[in-house]
């Protein structure tokens, strides 16, 4: 399998994480430490980004969200 360069920078940031604080920390906790190894290579992100669901031609917000949208790729 290829990755592309965006992708092996973000695994990068996630093992970088998981090599410091190994398993046993909240969820929250390991999204904030990701955030700041993203945050440190230069990766534009958002945290907690609104998901609405499209139905036909209504778009609802039934409160959704994406943990980690990087570069605003779906």
């Amino acid at each position: 399998m290829e990755f592309d360069d965006l992708s092996n920078r973000v695994i990068g940031c996630a093992i970088e994480v998981h090599r410091f604080f190994s398993p046993g920390l909240l969820e929250s906790a390991y999204e904030q430490c990701l955030a700041f190894e993203l945050n440190r290579s230069g990766i534009a992100f958002h945290l907690q980004h609104p998901q609405p669901v499209q139905n036909k031609d209504i778009r609802l917000d039934c409160g959704f969200r994406i943990d980690v949208l990087l570069n605003q790729r779906y």
